[in-house]
């Protein structure tokens, strides 16, 4: 979802020059094929996007395979940018590398000042290592490279598969279902209480092509609107825009995560970047884009 959005802004910019793979083509977790990728295509600036990612149950049911997997993509790409002299190097971290009850909002100095979220700590360490390896890859090589924190993103491109979306993607499939079929009751998971930042890709996309161009530090910086939403809001804004007139059902037997996840940007709005695409302008699209997929699929 990320790259893809990268991707787009860079072709709207007329970038000509893209080396790109998909998955299928270069597997990130082979080193060797990834030390091929380097050796044969030697490209200028690497923006690590790609990730195994998925949902609060994804994490729970496969916490090894988050660890390993992202702990290789990051140990694979990052030493090959070093080794091939990448002069330009972007990682993307998460949001859930902070700790479980952090202060809000979260500030960059918060990391590792306390144990994580048990749902998705697999994920977190491997994000947390990767920060950890391009600052100490800038501090022993001098390394050019980067690190940005975005908050839960979500758009074009997502996933909308049950085991593998997002809370908001989830939930614009689920609303938008029973809209369309009739159901009378739609359920979900938590309490609702919990909270959480959305941004669009988007504007995640824009932020890092504007960072990557103005900020260099090894500090990771965090990327957002500083400002969340409560799941229940959420799901009742997404139901009403889905126009499903049914019961919401809160099942409490489920986990909600972390309490809170708002990131503090003000050292991002001090570099000088701001985001667009309000909330009710991205779940609107992100309705219209789901309807379109689900007519296709028919």
């Amino acid at each position: 979802m990320v790259g893809s959005a990268i991707v787009r802004r860079l072709r709207e910019r007329r970038f000509d020059n893209l080396v790109l793979r998909s998955h299928s083509e270069l597997d990130l977790v082979d080193c060797a094929a990834v030390d091929d990728f380097f050796k044969t295509q030697k490209p200028d600036v690497v923006i690590l996007a790609a990730a195994r990612v998925g949902g609060i149950q994804a994490n729970i049911d496969f916490p090894a395979r988050f660890l390993y997997e992202n702990l290789a993509i990051q140990n694979n790409v990052i030493s090959r940018s070093h080794l091939y002299n990448v002069k330009k190097f972007c990682f993307l971290g998460s949001s859930c590398v902070y700790p479980r009850q952090c202060p809000q909002p979260m500030k960059e100095e918060y990391l590792l000042t306390g144990p994580l979220e048990p749902t998705n700590e697999g994920y977190a360490l491997a994000k947390i290592a990767g920060l950890k390896m391009v600052e100490f890859y800038r501090r022993q090589y001098a390394f050019n490279g980067i690190s940005v924190m975005p908050c839960n993103l979500y758009g074009t491109g997502d996933s909308f598969d049950p085991m593998h979306s997002h809370v908001l993607s989830a939930l614009v499939k689920k609303f938008v279902d029973a809209a369309s079929d009739g159901v009378e009751s739609v359920t979900v998971w938590g309490t609702g209480t919990a909270k959480r930042e959305f941004m669009h890709v988007d504007d995640a996309a824009e932020a890092i092509l504007f960072l990557m161009a103005h900020y260099d530090s090894d500090r990771f910086i965090n990327v957002g609107w500083g400002r969340d939403i409560a799941i229940k809001e959420l799901a009742e804004t997404i139901a009403e825009k889905a126009g499903f007139k049914g019961r919401i059902i809160w099942d409490k037997s489920r986990p909600d995560g972390m309490a809170r996840k708002c990131l503090d940007v003000s050292q991002m709005n001090d570099c000088g970047y701001e985001p667009k695409i309000t909330l009710t302008e991205g779940i609107e699209k992100t309705i219209e884009e789901y309807k379109l997929l689900r007519l296709n699929q028919v």
